[in-house]
């Protein structure tokens, strides 16, 4: 009886590298997105955090002034400037009247944000003289400096927080 003896193979075929390759790619592209997407979101997150901190910062000092109507965050010193009121800034939010009817802007961390700070007078007692206010921070931000690229459009989900203050008579 006549062995036959195989020889066996020491290198992988082309289909074989080719295969690898292919699988190896598609699983890189993959970790990329994920890792671009997880960095776009943090960089937006950070945003959000620093608009959320700005609207509380603005509400705080304005509620130490007792809600008064001629505050305004350009004293503060911290590089908040103002401008006219846009119509389209508010548009879809019920947020009361604009205080000093503008729109406040400020750069943190290379991002444009803008601001409206708005009150409402939403009761008064007759007896103790007082009236109930809410006070209004919207801060939104340029959506393209959140993520690191160009743009110019608005967040459509801006930071608003409200708060009330009781002004005696």
């Amino acid at each position: 009886m006549w062995l036959v003896r195989y020889k066996k193979s020491k290198a992988f075929s082309l289909t074989e590298v080719m295969l690898t390759a292919a699988v190896i790619g598609i699983v890189s592209v993959g970790v990329l997105d994920y890792q671009h997407h997880s960095l776009k979101q943090s960089r937006i997150a950070k945003v959000q955090i620093t608009a959320a901190r700005t609207a509380q910062l603005l509400l705080e000092d304005w509620k130490s002034t007792g809600g008064s109507t001629a505050y305004n965050p350009s004293d503060l010193n911290l590089g908040f400037s103002s401008s006219a009121a846009g119509s389209d800034f508010t548009t879809g939010y019920s947020i009361g009247g604009i205080l000093n009817n503008a729109i406040y802007s400020i750069t943190i961390n290379n991002v444009p944000m803008l601001v409206v700070l708005a009150y409402s007078d939403v009761d008064h007692d007759e007896v103790a003289d007082t009236t109930l206010r809410q006070i209004t921070a919207m801060v939104r931000w340029r959506m393209g400096k959140a993520t690191g690229s160009g743009g110019t459009t608005l967040c459509t989900s801006p930071v608003i927080l409200t708060t009330y203050v009781r002004l005696d008579g």
